[in-house]
């Protein structure tokens, strides 16, 4: 069996999972310090920590930002209802487990195109009975599809948060992600919210530009936008204090020291008039 074929726990690839290509879903599952990931995830992954040592943070209060904002929009705003687009590997605190105790019944419906994911979604992301959570194998770049079956689970008459952490990056032409953003969006009924967070390089520039590069060469690409190339996802949507901000700022808990250093991941939360 080659390197390549076997997972961190020693046993082959699932059926349907390419081992000898990286996936940014593993990859992220390398940073956050997971065993859900191959040799060729952990080679990548190492490659950027290698010239961008900050990737370990930007994954840690990516994860974090993740949990203030279900929780924000599940007991502070009211939403029942959500539908997290590219979900990564289960962990700590996923969507329905923040959502959920929050508010019991609510619906989540998680959606990735890793067949790893998809395994341990299954296994391991069970909702509450009063609630439901589903999971779609789908891509991003295809939202028609991902609508038509979130429907199952989502009534879209009524608000709807819709996530999108770290997969706008993956689609590195700005038309294509921002016809998805239109497609996704347009279905959301007023008072739908919509988060976005993803990778930049205004806080580091050199050790952005050399993950970029990194990543580039190991044939998974990943587009780094500013702030103000983020914000232009939330044109025409009411966007929630504090505004576009780095990750590790938007609404932490107070601490003696004061807020948190900024990381390169930008992010924004805004409601659907």
């Amino acid at each position: 069996m080659s390197g390549d074929a076997a997972g961190a726990g020693g046993g082959r690839a699932a059926p349907g999972i390419d081992a000898s290509v990286p996936h940014p879903a593993r990859v992220w599952n390398h940073w956050l310090g997971g065993k859900d990931n191959y040799p060729v995830d952990r080679r990548v992954g190492d490659e950027v920590m290698r010239v961008n040592p900050g990737i370990v943070d930007i994954a840690r209060h990516s994860r974090e930002f993740l949990r203030r904002v279900v929780h924000h929009l599940a007991a502070e705003e009211g939403i029942r209802q959500f539908l997290d687009v590219g979900t990564g590997l289960p962990t700590a605190d996923n969507t329905h487990e923040v959502a959920q105790r929050a508010a019991p019944e609510a619906r989540v419906v998680y959606v990735d195109n890793d067949p790893l994911v998809l395994v341990h979604a299954r296994a391991l992301l069970v909702g509450s009975p009063e609630g439901a959570t589903d999971y779609i194998d789908a891509d991003a770049r295809d939202p028609d599809r991902i609508l038509a079956e979130a429907a199952r689970t989502l009534d879209f008459s009524r608000p709807v948060a819709l996530i999108m952490i770290g997969i706008m990056g993956s689609i590195t032409d700005d038309a294509t992600a921002h016809g998805i953003r239109d497609r996704l969006v347009g279905a959301l009924p007023g008072g739908g919210h919509l988060v976005v967070s993803d990778g930049s390089n205004a806080v580091h520039p050199e050790q952005a530009a050399r993950s970029e590069k990194a990543l580039a060469e190991s044939g998974e690409p990943y587009r780094l936008r500013s702030p103000e190339e983020l914000s232009r996802f939330f044109t025409g949507l009411e966007l929630l204090d504090p505004g576009v901000v780095s990750v590790s700022r938007w609404r932490p808990p107070a601490t003696p020291w004061g807020e948190p250093p900024e990381v390169d991941a930008f992010c924004g939360v805004a409601r659907k008039p």
